[in-house]
């Protein structure tokens, strides 16, 4: 694999536009001049944890006994039940419930960046060459760069679309996280069918 594809991979599993409306939904409690403080702390711990799995992936699984597919799967899962509110939104206000008044770690860091993907992807990134991991942390934090420039502004996203059009690409993107959530849950059980295949 390359730089440039590394960056690409990396950028396509983090998924910055697909993450804006999420935090804008997740910040809407959350003071204006508190935004981006808090947008740029979830993307430094996001960071941390995925430069943790890059170096460390490999052993944490196994001392864990958790496998990859296993942890796609529960993925999947969890972004499945987070997209279904996302199209039926409760009177609970379930993303309320969730983050409260101002998130922590959950649900910006963990999972809207450095979700299950993001986690299995620098983790077998870096154990197909681990020899070239200066390239690969360095893909990884312009990756990152490009994901925090982009999500840093999804408060002028906000101001701009307004109420009516956030709810407009929550709903959207709720639907498409859904297909997303059903795929990552299908590549686990797949992935997971492969290793138990007898040979």
């Amino acid at each position: 694999m390359t730089f440039y594809a590394a960056v690409i991979l990396l950028l396509l599993v983090m998924d910055p536009l697909g993450g804006i409306p999420f935090f804008i939904s997740a910040l809407k409690n959350v003071p204006e001049h508190r935004k981006k403080k808090v947008i740029l702390r979830e993307l430094l711990i996001a960071l941390a944890l995925m430069i943790l799995f890059m170096f460390q992936g490999t052993k944490i699984l196994k001392l864990l006994s958790i496998s990859g597919p296993s942890l796609t799967i529960a993925g999947g899962i969890i972004l499945l039940l987070i997209a279904i509110k996302m199209i039926f939104p409760s009177k609970d206000e379930f993303m309320e419930n969730v983050v409260g008044n101002e998130p922590l770690i959950v649900p910006l860091a963990i999972p809207y960046v450095s979700g299950p993907s993001a986690l299995i992807t620098v983790t077998l990134i870096m154990s197909r060459e681990p020899h070239r991991w200066k390239e690969w942390l360095l893909a990884l934090l312009f990756a990152w760069v490009v994901t925090g420039s982009i999500l840093i502004m999804c408060t002028e996203l906000e101001r701009l679309l307004g109420e009516r059009g956030i709810i407009a690409i929550e709903r959207l993107m709720g639907m498409i996280l859904t297909t997303i959530a059903v795929e990552m849950t299908l590549n686990g059980i797949v992935a997971f069918l492969a290793q138990t295949k007898p040979a």
